[in-house]
C-alpha cells in the first residue's frame, strides 16, 4: 500500500463534494465537462482493475467511493442539462 496513492486519492476525494454541492446548487452545465468526468470515472475505474486483478489492498475502496462521487457529478450534469433544456 503506497502512501502517496493514497495522499492522491484522499486530495481527490475531498475535491469531490465541493463539485458535487456546486453542480447541485448551480443547476447548470456552465463549467463542467462531461467528457472531463467520464474521463476521470475510466481512470478510478482503471484503479480500481488494478487493484483488484494485479495488486489488491484496501485502496481500493478509496478508488471506489472516488468512483461513486464521480459518477454521482455525471448524474447530476444530465439533470442540470435537462433543467437547461427547459428553460429554453
Amino acid at each position: 500500500m503506497s502512501l502517496y496513492e493514497i495522499g492522491m486519492l484522499l486530495c481527490f476525494g475531498a475535491a469531490w463534494p465541493f463539485s458535487l454541492v456546486k453542480s447541485w446548487r448551480s443547476r447548470t452545465t456552465k463549467g463542467k465537462s462531461l467528457f472531463f468526468l467520464c474521463v476521470i470515472l475510466l481512470g478510478y475505474g482503471f484503479g480500481i482493475l488494478n487493484k483488484l486483478l494485479v495488486r489488491y489492498d484496501d485502496v481500493v475502496w478509496l478508488y471506489g467511493l472516488n468512483g461513486l462521487m464521480v459518477s454521482a457529478d455525471i448524474i447530476l450534469w444530465f439533470r442540470n442539462r435537462g433543467i437547461e433544456k427547459a428553460a429554453r
